[in-house]
Parts: structure tokens; C-alpha cells; sequence
């Protein structure tokens, strides 16, 4: 589609491979030109990583829903006495892995959970290193920013520390979420309880100087302004020009059913969500993955967007729950089959990863 001015620039600079500016990513936002940015954004993915598109088999294993943090953008936490509220035990996380187990191509677990308030840091490492005993061919990837900086908190060590006693019982790269947008503005107006952007920064590139591998995402479509959705790719590409240590980025739609949010904040919309991968996709010229997540975006939204500039669509995930408590309406879990159908339907070449994605 041809171009003026501002937006002309902006693809010549990309063309170029001349990074972009906060001021350009602004410019991006404001463009209404849909189908250019997405061919734009779509040229870039295709001289990062050409037509590959990523996925693993995986299994989500969220330990407890009760949690401190009570973030009002989240309809997953609990309060320990509410009706709803659980913990597995050690014996319910092993059987839940087993079943999943069945898949002879299952690759990784993901585990993430509540910030419980009373559970120990010890306990949290002993899931991980049961598990990883238990099921020793299965990648590990566990926690957020937002998790490791409560167990330092809790336990009364430093990150490093926290960070090398998982390392030791067998986690081996750290999930993205947390970030939700780095302000502090939004933070203490929707998750004052919890990691602030320098300290999920900061959790990141300890770990990456750990050698231990990481995601990043953004949740975006609640109270942030576009300005800072811009600010959050910057400040994500900077860490990683210093560390490198960041695999994937990933970009979720806020959900705002059962949350405190829900009375006052729409759904993004399906052209929200294609322009913002697009825009991370140009704004992250040192990512080599942008995933468009289905369980969030829906099956179809991903597909499309795998011509916005995304390259991994995620997994199986076999069974999730954090997001369909917020009225996510795709399926909990896909088979290895469909994911493959879905992305050579897009014209894409499908290739499993070993679960770290």
C-alpha cells in the first residue's frame, strides 16, 4: 500500500534496518493503515526467521490460584477462603503431568501461580525439583519476573539466590508474564502489591546472566495509553541489547471478564490486537520471536496474525486456566494436529520446539 510522510519514512527505515524511534512507534500507533503495517511488519518477520512458525506440546501447571497480589486486571487469584480457591499438593501436579504424560510428544511444562501468601520458598522449589526428577525429559520452564521477585521476598535471599536454587532443582527458562506494562503509573494504579517494572527488569537479567532463558510480554488494552505501550517495547529492548537473554515476546489482550475491570474496560478489538503484534514485531528488532497467543487472541486472530509478524503460535497447553477465568473463549488445549493444521494453513512451515518457547 503506498504511503506519505511520517509512514514513509518509518518504511524506509525498517527497509533499511535502521532501527526505530519511540517517536516512530507512536506514529505506528496512530496509523490506520492496517493492511500496510501488517505487510510491513510481516517483511521483517520473513528476513529474521523466514516461514518457520514455532509451537511446543506443553503443559501448564498452575500450582494455586491464592494469592497475595489480588492485581485488578487478574480473575484468576483468590483469597484463601474463597470457594474457588486451591493448592495442589505434590501428588495432584505429578498426576497432572502424567495425564499429559499420555502425549508421546510432550515437551515442557509451564508452570505459573499465585503469589501464595503463606506457602515457603522451599515448597515452591520442591515442585520443581519433583518434577524434574519425576519427568527428567521435559524442559521446565516455571515462574515469572513477578514470582521469583516474591520468593527473594519472601525468603529472605537475593534474586541471584533465589534464582540458582531453581536452577539447581531443575528449572531451566523463566515464563514472560508479569511485565504487563513497565510504568509505574499503571502498576500502582492496577498492581501495587506486587514486582514493580525495575524489579521484573532487573529478575530478567539476572537470569540471563545466569545463562537461564526468558520470555517477555506486554498486557496491554486496560488503563496504559499508547505512549506506554511504546515506552514498554523500548524499555524491553534495551535489556535486551544488554543481556541478549530474552527468546520471545509476547503480546496479551487484557480480559476483562470477572476482573475489577470488567464494568469499565471493553475487549480489545481483533484490529487492536493485529496492529500491536505488528508494532512489537517493528519496535523488537533484537527478538527473534513474536508469538501470537492463541489462547488469548483466539485461533483464528492467531492465524491471521502469523501475517502480522508473528512466528510461534504457542502450544498444546493441554490444560489452561489463568485466562479462561477471565473469559478467554478458545479451548483449553489444542491437539499437536490442529496446531499444525492451523499454521500451514497460513501458509507457514510448523516446527516443535523442545518445550522452551
Amino acid at each position: 500500500m503506498f504511503v506519505r510522510g511520517e509512514l514513509e519514512k518509518i518504511e524506509q527505515k525498517v527497509l533499511r534496518g535502521e532501527r526505530l524511534t519511540r517517536e516512530d512507534g507512536l506514529e505506528l500507533f496512530a496509523c490506520h493503515e492496517l493492511s500496510w503495517l501488517g505487510a510491513l511488519a510481516d517483511s521483517v518477520r520473513k528476513k529474521i526467521c523466514g516461514d518457520a512458525v514455532y509451537y511446543n506440546v506443553n503443559c501448564h501447571v498452575n500450582l494455586t490460584n491464592i494469592c497475595a497480589a489480588r492485581c485488578k486486571f487478574c480473575a484468576f487469584g483468590r483469597d484463601a477462603d474463597n470457594r474457588r480457591a486451591y493448592a495442589m499438593t505434590l501428588d495432584d501436579a505429578i498426576d497432572l503431568v502424567t495425564e499429559a504424560s499420555r502425549d508421546p510428544h510432550l515437551t515442557g511444562l509451564h508452570i505459573v501461580s499465585g503469589l501464595h501468601p503463606t506457602w515457603s520458598f522451599d515448597h515452591y522449589v520442591e515442585f520443581v525439583e519433583t518434577l524434574h526428577k519425576k519427568f527428567p525429559a521435559l524442559h521446565v520452564k516455571g515462574f515469572t519476573g513477578v514470582e521469583i521477585q516474591h520468593f527473594a521476598n519472601i525468603s529472605g535471599l537475593s534474586v541471584e539466590e533465589v534464582l540458582t536454587r531453581l536452577k539447581a532443582a531443575g528449572l531451566q527458562s523463566i515464563a514472560g508474564g508479569g511485565a504487563e506494562i513497565l510504568s509505574e503509573r499503571v502498576r500502582n494504579l492496577l498492581c501495587p502489591k506486587k514486582a514493580t517494572a525495575d524489579q521484573w527488569l532487573n529478575v530478567a537479567r539476572i537470569a540471563h546472566r545466569l545463562g537461564i532463558k526468558s520470555n517477555a510480554s506486554m498486557l496491554y488494552g486496560h488503563i496504559e495509553t499508547l505512549a506506554e505501550r511504546v515506552d514498554h517495547l523500548i524499555r524491553l529492548r534495551a535489556l535486551q541489547d544488554e543481556t541478549g537473554g530474552f527468546q520471545t515476546f509476547i503480546c496479551f489482550p487484557f480480559l476483562p471478564k470477572n476482573t475489577a475491570l470488567e464494568r469499565d474496560i471493553k475487549q480489545t478489538s481483533m484490529w487492536d490486537d493485529l496492529r500491536t503484534i505488528a508494532i512489537a514485531r517493528l519496535m523488537l528488532d533484537n527478538f527473534p520471536n513474536i508469538k501470537a497467543y492463541w489462547v488469548m487472541l483466539t485461533v483464528p486472530v492467531a492465524q491471521v496474525a502469523l501475517s502480522f509478524g508473528a512466528n510461534d503460535i504457542d502450544g498444546t497447553i493441554h490444560r489452561e486456566n489463568i485466562l479462561h477465568d477471565a473469559g478467554a473463549t478458545s479451548p483449553r488445549s489444542l491437539a499437536e494436529n490442529e496446531i499444525i493444521r492451523i499454521i500451514r494453513e497460513a501458509g507457514r512451515v510448523p516446527v516443535a520446539t523442545g518445550g522452551n518457547a
